[in-house]
């Protein structure tokens, strides 16, 4: 039973590290004087990313590679499937406006890319390179969108107001938020292969589920919160984002660390499932079709499914 509770536990620690980690980075910056702007699109945007970062780093380091593209792979499909089922549920998402087109675009080129790269049996350090040169596009699109935009940048750190007054208990925040980040990580590396061997179940088979669910937890308080308030749009906005963080900057950054093999399994049915979960979205972005609770529950029933086909062996069903 330890290893469930490392798995709990590194989890609570990782999310609150990264939360801590965010609020204290935020009042800092703005401290020194770094526009709302710029904090928005760095601190906020990768610091709320990060524990799929540190867990899929820490998984290369720790000879657990199968846990990382396991992590990033299934929480693309979770944050779809799931997260904007949910969001769908609780109410019906549709785009505003015309500005979320680019980042549809950017949406299914990423995918064809981490496809591409992965279909080679790994990502290696050249894979990480035009994954991380697909990233920083990916951020200064995202930079010059919101300078043209006339949407007023502070409302992106509304919900980091509660944060510390002052520069050294902001910087408290961050020291304790970062080593929050890598004692969860390792947590849950840990309980995630206790589990895979007491199960008789693959590393990427944890990682594409329990490491995946747990990593977008965030993702899908976020999501729900918005949603609840009237502004489901806000989780369309946050699980673009957050894909688009997993494959390029997550799977890249970790792939220049250590190569990253890819599984039989994945190759040959979970990317898949990410590709087609990402063209569920693209109705939406592209051409602003409206994301019903009746669609949010067939999104949901897919996401039990594929859980479902995890746990039944994907190898058997397939074969």
């Amino acid at each position: 039973m330890m290893m469930y509770g490392q798995l709990a536990l590194g989890f609570l620690v990782l999310i609150g590290g990264a939360e801590l980690l965010v609020r204290g980075a935020v009042v800092l910056a703005k401290q020194i004087g770094i526009s709302p702007l710029i904090i928005g699109m760095t601190i906020v945007a990768l610091g709320t990313s990060a524990p799929e970062l540190v867990v899929s780093i820490s998984a290369v380091l720790g000879g657990a590679s199968g846990l990382a593209i396991g992590n990033v792979v299934g929480s693309n499909i979770a944050n779809v499937l799931l997260v904007m089922g949910a969001a769908a549920i609780i109410m019906p998402v549709k785009r505003q406006g015309d500005a979320m087109w680019r980042e549809g675009i950017m949406l299914i080129g990423a995918t064809l890319l981490f496809i591409a790269l992965a279909v080679r049996g790994d990502l290696d350090f050249l894979s990480g390179t035009l994954l991380m040169i697909g990233f920083f596009v990916f951020l200064g699109m995202s930079y010059w969108r919101e300078v043209d935009s006339d949407e007023n940048p502070n409302e992106v750190l509304k919900e980091f107001e509660g944060g510390p007054k002052s520069t050294p208990t902001s910087v408290l925040m961050i020291g304790l938020g970062l080593l929050g980040l890598a004692l969860g990580a390792d947590l849950l590396i840990t309980g995630g292969i206790e589990v895979a061997r007491l199960w008789a179940v693959s590393e990427e088979v944890i990682g594409l589920t329990v490491f995946a669910l747990g990593t977008s937890l965030p993702e899908l308080a976020a999501t729900g919160v918005a949603a609840m308030r009237g502004h489901s749009e806000v989780g369309l906005g946050n699980v673009v984002g957050s894909n688009l963080f997993n494959m390029l900057g997550v799977a890249g950054g970790t792939a220049l660390v250590a190569p990253l093999p890819i599984s039989t399994q994945i190759l040959s049915f979970d990317i898949w499932v990410m590709l087609v979960a990402t063209i569920l979205m693209i109705p939406v972005l592209a051409m602003g079709w409206r994301m019903t609770r009746a669609t949010g529950s067939v999104m949901i029933g897919g996401y039990l499914l594929y859980v479902w086909a995890q746990s039944r062996g994907v190898e058997n069903l397939v074969s």
